[in-house]
């Protein structure tokens, strides 16, 4: 749906690739850049050669680094930003917004305080308004920004704004299916990036295909157990925002979190990676909530539990596998519900 003016909160890579995607399409992009200096030099130079280099923006997309400007007349307000700046910068949006605004959350992960999903953060903050909608899938920014052939799900308890976003957002090079299930939509996207740390770091060490396989496939029932305990319909951790952003994410060379996992395997400290990188590794943070969340909730978690070892208590990465292939097995789907 062209010739729509949208507001995209966040210009990290993710943020720059959608707002690529939609000027592409004829949509005006304000785009709300945190850092002042970023701002302008996108401003000079038309691309943000932090976090998206490569990729000239085009003339629809205004770079601002006013939240009251980015706001404006607009009733598509989309947040891509890291889980844990989310209640301030919703805070602070909450002045602007209009009772017609329509919030869709991009970004992916638990807030590691109140171990909230992040549609619950915006449905607390933001109460001038009650149009939400989350988009996720596997799809990595650079690919997106490319127009190369993805796939992406809208998630809203509204079916008339699911509708209206999947219209803002489809294009013959992104397919947009949707969703009436946020809850799991959520849990998927954030809590995959765990799993890709830990395949990543199977992948460092050389544990094999195989190993990397049963990581995957085990680790999407673990997703899929916290999920169906919050609510979650079992079924769409098997879709786009479940199992399709998992295998991408686990196995894609650009995945950041897979990047980060390797470098462990390999024998780096984590934290002396976590400086080194320069854009947020969202699983890492996402891993101590789901720590906390799959306790709260009495979850059998184990790959949870033993990557959480491996990056904040310094195991082996060789002794935790060693503890996974020791418990005890039982029925593959047992504790999904639903299932």
């Amino acid at each position: 749906m062209p010739n729509q003016s949208i507001t995209i909160i966040g210009a990290g890579s993710w943020g720059t690739a959608l707002s690529i995607h939609l000027a592409n399409i004829g949509s005006r992009v304000n785009l709300w850049v945190y850092e002042k200096f970023l701002c302008e030099q996108i401003k000079e130079t038309k691309e943000n050669s932090e976090f998206l280099p490569g990729f000239t923006l085009p003339n629809l997309i205004h770079p601002t680094n006013s939240l009251e400007e980015a706001i404006g007349e607009n009733d598509i307000i989309l947040l891509v930003v890291p889980t844990n700046f989310i209640r301030n910068i919703s805070k602070e949006l909450s002045t602007f917004l209009k009772p017609s605004s329509i919030i869709v959350n991009a970004g992916k992960g638990i807030e590691t305080a109140s171990l909230c999903r992040i549609q619950e953060i915006l449905k607390e903050t933001l109460t001038n308004t009650s149009f939400f909608a989350t988009l996720s899938g596997p799809t990595f920014a650079m690919e997106v920004a490319k127009g190369k052939p993805s796939a992406i799900v809208v998630a809203s308890e509204n079916k008339d704004i699911s509708d209206q976003v999947q219209s803002i957002f489809s294009t013959p090079s992104l397919k947009v299916f949707t969703s009436d299930d946020p809850i799991g939509v959520e849990v998927g996207g954030a809590l995959k990036n765990i799993m890709a740390i830990t395949t990543g770091i199977s992948d460092g060490v050389k544990f094999g295909h195989n190993t990397r396989a049963a990581i995957i496939t085990r680790g999407l029932v673990e997703i899929s157990r916290i999920g169906t305990a919050l609510g979650a319909k079992p079924e769409t951790f098997f879709g786009l925002s479940g199992l399709g952003d998992l295998v991408l994410t686990c196995t894609g060379e650009l995945s950041r979190n897979r990047q980060f996992g390797i470098r462990v395997g390999q024998g780096e400290h984590p934290q002396d990676i976590a400086n080194d990188m320069n854009v947020a590794v969202e699983g890492l943070l996402t891993l101590k909530s789901a720590y906390a969340l799959k306790s709260k909730l009495n979850i059998q978690a184990s790959i949870i539990d033993e990557t959480y070892k491996v990056i904040y208590e310094g195991k082996s990465p060789h002794q935790a596998l060693k503890d996974l292939m020791q418990i005890k097995t039982t029925s593959e789907f047992i504790g999904v519900k639903g299932i």
